[in-house]
C-alpha cells in the first residue's frame, strides 16, 4: 500500500498503463498467430499492417527496440522461405 499521495498516483498510473500495454501485446500476439498461420494465403496488407503495430509498440516502449527488429526479421524470413524469389528467365 502507498504510503503518500504522490505513491497513490503512481500507483493508479501503473495499473491504467498496465491494463493498456497488455491490450497492445495482445493485439500483437493475435495479428502475429493470424499471419503465420497462414502465411502463404495471407496478402501484403495484413503483414505491412503487423509491422506497423509492432513499430508503434516500440516507439511507445511497450516492447524492445531490439525486439521488435527480431519479430520483423523473423516475420521477413519466413516469407522468403514460403514464397522464394522467381529465377530470372534465360
Amino acid at each position: 500500500m502507498a504510503n503518500t499521495k504522490s505513491a497513490s498516483k503512481r500507483a493508479r498510473q501503473t495499473t491504467v498503463r498496465s491494463l493498456r500495454n497488455r491490450s497492445v501485446l495482445t493485439r500483437l500476439r493475435k495479428m502475429q498467430k493470424s499471419v503465420t498461420g497462414g502465411i502463404g494465403q495471407k496478402d501484403e496488407t495484413s503483414v505491412r499492417s503487423l509491422v506497423s503495430a509492432i513499430d508503434k509498440a516500440a516507439k511507445r516502449g511497450i516492447i524492445h527496440r531490439n525486439a521488435a527488429n527480431r519479430r520483423k526479421a523473423r516475420l521477413n524470413k519466413a516469407r522468403r522461405v514460403v514464397a522464394p524469389p522467381a529465377a530470372p528467365a534465360v
